[in-house]
């Protein structure tokens, strides 16, 4: 019995030096001292096969094998569990001599701050803000703008027609309907939003941001539009920006007019950016049609207005000098981090 105890008591020892985790140190306390399958454990199910006359020197054995076991091993996975704590500390300390990480600062996107700009500068004289739906009826984005079913004008939308009815607007100029219905003049709103036209090039997105203006009141001409439109350049462009209008069309306005303004980059001495002409074209405006104010119930012979639409990726591109309108939506960190630097 004495040759039994002392060989497991020898195979403890030997297999403890194999042990590397506490891991290993819990699975070999099992091996040895586990109740049910344990090799100490299983010499005290033997009792019952011991002579009466051997089983008070058997127990002892037994139990002195079991404390030396439950000691040594108990010793092995405190230093273990030490080790393992130290090599933790070891991998997760800081030196805290070390420069600090630098985390870059956000910013917020080009278009977002030239559409902030645009309210801000609008917002001095006066405007109040307005956003209508993205989806709009037939009836607001083109019929109540004297836009009848039949007009070539819709051609040049191309559409995204959700139903007969039902359709992504092409202009925020249906905001002003909507506003022309609820409200009598004076009116002086401004609707931002974004639009969406079946149109894609380094020039033309899919989906864009457009800022429409509206001003209705006694007396409003194209002289009122021109002399806002300065103001508006020289703060978003400089002072010495000026303005000039030529002859277009829109449907919802008559006159219609293109908006150019001085080259803010070479004073209007031609450079390539205004292609040699001294002029860059950044909105169309017009005198609001008398069919679209009789639409929405307002008495043309009291009341006139005129009425104006942004692009704002088109204004932020002039500038901060961007080619290609896809950069301002692919979200490029290289990208933006210039455009935050100008």
């Amino acid at each position: 019995m004495n040759a039994n105890l002392e060989q497991i008591k020898q195979e403890i020892i030997s297999g403890a030096d194999g042990l590397n985790s506490s891991k290993e140190v819990y699975e070999f306390r099992k091996q040895y001292l586990d109740g049910k399958s344990g090799k100490i454990g299983l010499l005290m199910r033997e009792m019952k096969n011991i002579p009466n006359e051997e089983k008070a020197a058997y127990g002892k054995g037994v139990n002195e094998l079991k404390e030396w076991a439950l000691t040594f091993i108990g010793e092995i996975d405190e230093k273990m569990k030490a080790k393992e704590l130290q090599d933790r500390y070891e991998a997760e300390k800081i030196d805290i001599s070390l420069p600090a990480v630098e985390n870059a600062e956000g910013n917020l996107h080009p278009i977002t701050l030239v559409k902030n700009e645009i309210i801000d500068i609008f917002a001095g004289m006066g405007f109040e803000i307005f956003e209508g739906p993205e989806i709009e009826t037939d009836y607001y984005n083109f019929t109540a703008l004297n836009t009848p079913q039949d007009h070539p004008a819709r051609d040049m939308q191309d559409t995204f027609y959700l139903s007969p009815e039902f359709l992504l607007r092409t202009q925020t100029s249906a905001g002003q309907i909507h506003v022309m219905e609820k409200k009598q003049p004076p009116i002086k709103i401004l609707s931002p939003g974004k639009v969406f036209r079946s149109d894609d090039d380094a020039t033309h997105s899919p989906m864009f941001t457009q800022m429409e203006g509206l001003v209705v009141d006694k007396g409003i001409t194209l002289c009122d539009l021109q002399g806002m439109l300065d103001e508006f350049v020289k703060k978003i462009y400089g002072e010495g920006t000026k303005t000039r209008l030529r002859p277009s069309y829109f449907p919802f306005t008559e006159p219609s007019v293109e908006v150019d303004c001085s080259c803010f980059q070479c004073g209007g001495a031609g450079c390539k950016l205004c292609k040699g002409t001294g002029w860059i074209e950044i909105l169309g405006a017009g005198v609001v049609n008398n069919k679209v104010l009789e639409n929405c119930g307002i008495d043309t012979n009291v009341y006139s207005g005129f009425a104006f639409g942004i692009g704002i990726e088109r204004t932020a591109m002039l500038k901060y000098g961007i080619n290609n309108i896809k950069l301002l939506f692919e979200s490029d960190i290289n990208v933006l981090n210039q455009l935050n630097d100008k």
